[in-house]
């Protein structure tokens, strides 16, 4: 044992010495004036694995000219003044370059010096597929067999003496393209010999990934201990495997895609999202009046369902509303009163509120904008926007996205049972949604973590130091022919910013309001296939799947006569609004010609559902919430799904039609729920079941009486004194 442990020690040992000598021998440099989110990523990803890069230019003004057209000379000359101080007889000593805002190491240093001698180069220039930035050079190019042909100058390798020769060729100017001035030394042929300078064709260290993004694959090779696997990236063209991926051009995003994963270690099936704890903070370790102070602004847009529950979950957020100051820009005059229903109950709550209504006429761009504006001037610490289809469900959301920690980030938010999200995981060439590969297992929840996407809306938080940074000509939701959303997002891009979405934990949801019509009365009602979750939280009560278990006994007021909680208030209310709306209540005469044959034998005055445009939605009702009661209570029946030809709404007042005769329902079974309330909305009335002479006049809103329809439950409608009684009424399985 002891013999084991010294030998161990020994290779460690050995191991140390040479990676300090590798680290003697090497010099790594970057340019990077700005500390931006791709930055820090290159930082992140040399530390891993213990490379520490010589920034140059940090914290100066970037002199280099605009690098999407020509530029970058700067570059050229920060690396040849900061050579200088290096003796000219370093001729062992390497010099490794690459850039940094688009950069990500994934090898060791070792590993990167010791294929870089593999080569026999003296000088190694990274290779792409584009002849960038003059074409016209083409031609004069060696031919290769396979892998890149031409010479892409962020990456390169090579000795102190061969590249102190390259940098001092000639003079270049700071806004002169780097790339040009070593493509030009490159193909002079007598100078490219005596040099060695040779290209990474096969990407052997260096992986350019414009052109060439859809040969890289993310490989994975599981633990022989069982731990977490190990990922890599695999070029399966050239069959190499890189160490160093640069997303020049316009490969970021696929870059900002693989850093989802690599460096390895990142995020693994068995631990999930590693870098999720890279400078996460935590709250609770300060107290609350420490807390950061939000802007949290709130945008209508679109005529939007279940506002009344957006409020709700926006109020509950678990935030101190003292460190929050509330802005609402409200499009939709048909929202107009849930907005000041809600400032008038909650905004005094909040640090300070305003509100911009519809008669402003202010557009949505011009909105987001001045929130962001009003953000800065309140010296806000964090903005939050959510948008009204955005459910924020979580309570604690807010205060998990700002212990994340980032520049932007977003909780995912996705339409219930679809793949519809808030965020996109790819764009098109033209700046369009497309699908990533982990898309459907990100959204799906397959893969939990914190994912660097292209596109987010919706609802994100974005840290405040980003408005202090940036004017409103650079971070701004206004752009010609593209809505705010994905102006903003392509800014963001532009600048280097990136933006996350989070699906950690469950957050919430987002409202489908596609089919959303308000020229209908209670227009939410309509949303049962829509938006069957929030239909459900909205008009379902509370009690009902109480009432689903096994254990508990209904209630039974008269025999057979069972009594169960089925629909809400707000549902009771809604439903009484469309038929009166309507207004078109029968005679309550034998003669209806609503029914096939034009006769009804015990009339009431009544509106059916299809008049009303409702009877597939009740029958979806009938389906999902009364059919598990009725297999429940009846036992041995069961009919899937239920049939009703007979859906309609009672209307019993004094002067009217008070009462209904004795009858027997042409149903196996018939269901009758309360709309409003006895002793206060009308007196009288209930129902009388002639057989066992059992009446039930103290019906509950919102409950349902289910009883047998034929033979046994003859009945009759008791007088209604006072008031107007409503009843729903469905005769189930005719």
């Amino acid at each position: 044992m002891k013999q084991n442990t010294a030998i161990f020690l020994l290779i460690t040992l050995i191991k140390l010495t040479i990676t300090s000598a590798i680290k003697d021998d090497i010099l790594v440099f970057t340019v990077a004036t700005n500390e931006t989110d791709g930055f820090e990523r290159y930082i992140d990803s040399a530390k891993k694995f213990s490379i520490t890069p010589i920034v140059l230019g940090k914290g100066e003004k970037w002199k280099g000219g605009d690098m999407r057209r020509l530029g970058g000379g700067w570059k050229i000359n920060l690396l040849k003044a900061a050579l200088e101080q290096y003796h000219d007889n370093e001729n062992e000593k390497i010099v490794l370059f690459t850039d940094a805002y688009d950069v990500i190491f994934l090898g060791q240093l070792g590993e990167i010096v010791q294929r870089f001698k593999n080569t026999g180069a003296q000088v190694l220039f990274g290779a792409e597929p584009f002849c960038w930035p003059n074409v016209e050079l083409a031609p004069q190019y060696p031919e290769v067999s396979k892998g890149q042909r031409f010479l892409n100058s962020g990456m390169y390798i090579g000795y102190f003496p061969q590249i102190k020769n390259i940098l001092n060729k000639k003079p270049i100017e700071d806004t002169e393209d780097d790339q040009l001035y070593f493509t030009q030394l490159y193909l002079d042929k007598d100078f490219r010999e005596s040099q060695g300078i040779k290209l990474d064709h096969l990407n052997e260290i260096f992986q350019n990934m414009n052109g060439v993004s859809d040969t890289l694959e993310i490989k994975s090779v599981e633990s022989k201990e069982s731990g977490p696997e190990t990922y890599f990236l695999k070029n399966i063209e050239t069959s190499t495997e890189p160490l160093i991926v640069h997303g020049n051009g316009p490969s970021k995003l696929n870059l900002n895609y693989l850093s989802n994963y690599l460096p390895n270690g990142v995020w693994n099936s068995l631990d999930g999202c590693v870098q999720c704890k890279t400078n996460e903070i935590r709250l609770d370790k300060f107290k609350q009046k420490q807390w950061p102070l939000v802007y949290l602004a709130l945008f209508i847009e679109m005529n939007t369902p279940f506002l009344e529950g957006f409020f709700k979950k926006i109020n509950q957020l678990e935030y101190p509303k003292d460190k929050i100051h509330l802005f609402i820009h409200n499009a939709m005059k048909f929202h107009s009163d849930d907005v000041s229903s809600f400032i008038d109950v909650h905004g005094h709550q909040y640090l300070s509120v305003k509100q911009i209504r519809p008669q402003d006429g202010t557009t949505e761009w011009a909105a987001r904008d001045l929130s962001l504006d009003q953000c800065s001037l309140k010296n806000c610490d964090v903005y939050f926007a959510v948008d009204s289809i955005a459910h924020i469900d979580n309570p604690f959301t807010l205060k998990l996205l700002i212990e994340q920690n980032r520049s932007v980030v977003a909780p995912m938010l996705v339409r219930p049972g679809k793949a519809w999200s808030n965020f996109w995981g790819s764009l098109t060439k033209d700046g369009f949604y497309a699908r990533s590969n982990d898309y459907m297992d990100i959204v799906f929840s397959q893969k939990k973590g914190l994912w660097n996407v292209p596109f987010i809306n919706s609802a994100y938080l974005i840290n405040a130091t980003l408005l202090k940074r940036y004017d409103r000509l650079k971070l701004t939701y206004n752009a010609p022919n593209v809505d705010a959303d994905m102006a903003f997002c392509r800014n963001l891009r532009d600048l280097d910013v990136f933006m996350y979405v989070s699906n950690r934990v469950e957050f919430g949801h987002l409202i489908n309001a596609d089919t959303y019509d308000i020229t209908r009365a209670e227009p939410d009602m309509y949303q049962i296939f829509e938006n069957e979750q929030d239909w459900e939280e909205a008009f379902i009560h509370p009690e009902y799947s109480e009432h689903l278990n096994p254990e508990m006994k209904e209630r039974q007021p008269c025999p057979d006569v069972y009594w169960s909680p089925v629909v809400t208030r707000k549902f009771c209310n809604a439903l009484i609004n469309m038929m009166e709306s309507y207004g078109k209540w029968s005679s309550g005469k034998n003669e209806d010609e609503r029914l096939e044959g034009g006769y009804e034998a015990v009339p009431t005055r009544d509106i059916h559902m299809n008049q009303v445009g409702w009877e597939s939605h009740w029958l979806h009702f009938l389906q999902k919430y009364v059919r598990p009661l009725q297999e429940k209570i009846f036992l041995g029946y069961y009919n899937d799904p239920p049939k009703s030809l007979m859906n309609f709404v009672v209307r019993y007042k004094p002067d009217e039609q008070p009462s209904l005769r004795p009858h027997h329902d042409s149903s196996t079974y018939t269901i009758n729920i309360a709309l409003n309330q006895v002793g206060v909305d009308y007196e009288g009335g209930g129902c009388h079941f002639l057989r066992y002479n059992c009446s039930v006049t103290d019906t509950q809103l919102g409950w349902m009486l289910m009883h047998p329809g034929r033979l046994t439950h003859y009945h009759e409608g008791l007088i209604v004194t006072k008031g107007i009684r409503y009843i729903m009424v469905s005769f189930v399985d005719p």
